[in-house]
């Protein structure tokens, strides 16, 4: 049995939180060749899309694809987002919502952390925690 990735339920829930706060919600986008976005927006390998109810028209979240057409100087076009390629989903206003990890990487470590199954932890992560420093806050 396989268990589907709980990105798209996060992307659709965050969205809607947007909407049901009046928030603009926004889309970061990893982008490659391959992919059909407009490249003059393109920012270090990242495109970032407000996919508001007054921006976008036909939105679709599905588990696969958010797919919306937009205006891009006054150029309609349909674009479809592959799930894997969202970095993140957020509210402009109030910069929150979820930043999703690289899964490749993730994916990448988990595989290490198995295969040095012989050792209690992976190096890289006792490394890691040796760079983190506690975070104390005053709460009044």
């Amino acid at each position: 049995m396989t268990i589907s990735s709980t990105k798209p339920y996060l992307v659709r829930s965050i969205y809607d939180w947007c909407i049901d706060s009046g928030f603009t919600p926004y889309i970061s986008v990893q982008a490659f060749p391959e992919l059909n976005v407009p490249k003059e927006y393109i920012k270090e390998n990242e495109i970032v899309f407000n996919i508001s109810i007054n921006a976008v028209n036909e939105l679709i979240i599905d588990n696969n694809i958010v797919g919306f057409a937009a205006r891009f100087n006054g150029v309609e076009r349909k674009l479809k987002i592959p799930m894997n390629t969202i970095n993140s989903i957020f509210a402009k206003e109030v910069n929150q919502g979820i930043t999703f990890s690289d899964e490749k990487r993730e994916n990448q470590k988990a595989m290490n952390v198995l295969k040095n199954n012989n050792s209690n932890q992976d190096p890289e992560i006792l490394q890691e925690r040796k760079v983190r420093k506690p975070k104390l806050r005053v709460i009044k």
